[in-house]
């Protein structure tokens, strides 16, 4: 289904792609393509038959960042909404896609640059094409990071690393963003749709409702203590203990079958 003009939406096995689509403009993020993403987000994550989500984009980029001409422009005509865009857009989106009881694969197909590349950092799982790169481009444009960059872009590749990409604002293309950590899986350009659909349909197929709970006990212990980790980690076992998913992997594991779960 579509949408919106900006944001293409489509459903396959469980499995909701939802693609930024401004080709012509890097998939820039206006304010109309920034409360569409929201939205889509918003619905995929209570969308009981939607079990994992990727994000990526059309044309050569995944996300170029903030539309700039579009930011120039409102702020010249004495709009106040750019200064507000990062409570009121970004803040929310990547809360979205943290929050999400359900996987998030990013497909990043090009350029990811800005809050585009803190989109990537903040989803769950990153696969890259050959020809994509990563920038934190906020140095060159007067600005700090935003859209959750700070937070999760040295839990990938640690503080230093993390100023670096800050203070500098280079480019790092696939291979490096590989090494450092930034992604997981570096394809060739053509086949990374598929690649990442293949992803996406194999999480959508297994027990949701306990990646709902990995994402909780790991966004939590990054910021907990030891032993509030183990709380959690024990609280997570015992809720999953519980449900019928576990009840169905131990039966088909002394059955010697294939599970099949259903997210409950």
């Amino acid at each position: 289904m579509t949408t919106s003009d900006v944001l293409l939406s489509a459903d396959a096995d469980g499995v909701r792609t939802l693609t930024l689509n401004r080709p012509q403009a890097y998939n820039s993020l206006t304010v109309e393509l920034k409360e569409a993403l929201l939205a889509a987000l918003r619905e995929a994550s209570g969308d009981a038959a939607v079990r994992a989500v990727v994000l990526t984009g059309s044309g050569k980029a995944f996300c170029a960042g903030q539309d700039l001409k579009e930011h120039v422009g409102l702020l010249q005509a004495g709009d106040p909404a750019p200064l507000h865009t990062v409570k009121e857009h970004y803040n929310p989106i990547v809360q979205a896609i943290v929050s999400m009881e359900k996987p998030v694969i990013a497909a990043i197909n090009g350029t990811a640059a800005g809050a585009g590349a803190a989109f990537a950092y903040a989803s769950d799982l990153r696969i890259a094409a050959e020809s994509s790169s990563f920038l934190m481009a906020f140095a060159n444009v007067g600005l700090g990071p935003d859209s959750g960059a700070s937070w999760t872009l040295q839990r990938l590749v640690g503080y230093g690393r993390a100023a670096e990409l800050m203070l500098l604002a280079r480019t790092v293309d696939a291979a490096e963003a590989l090494r450092l950590g930034l992604v997981g899986e570096v394809v060739p350009d053509e086949e990374l749709p598929a690649r990442a659909q293949k992803i996406a349909a194999k999480l959508a197929n297994g027990p949701t409702v306990a990646y709902a709970k990995i994402k909780s006990v790991l966004n939590l212990a990054a910021q907990s203590t030891f032993d509030e980790a183990l709380a959690a980690e024990d609280a997570a076992q015992t809720a999953l203990g519980a449900t019928a998913d576990h009840t169905e992997a131990v039966e088909a594991f002394v059955g010697k079958r294939k599970p099949v779960f259903q997210g409950k």
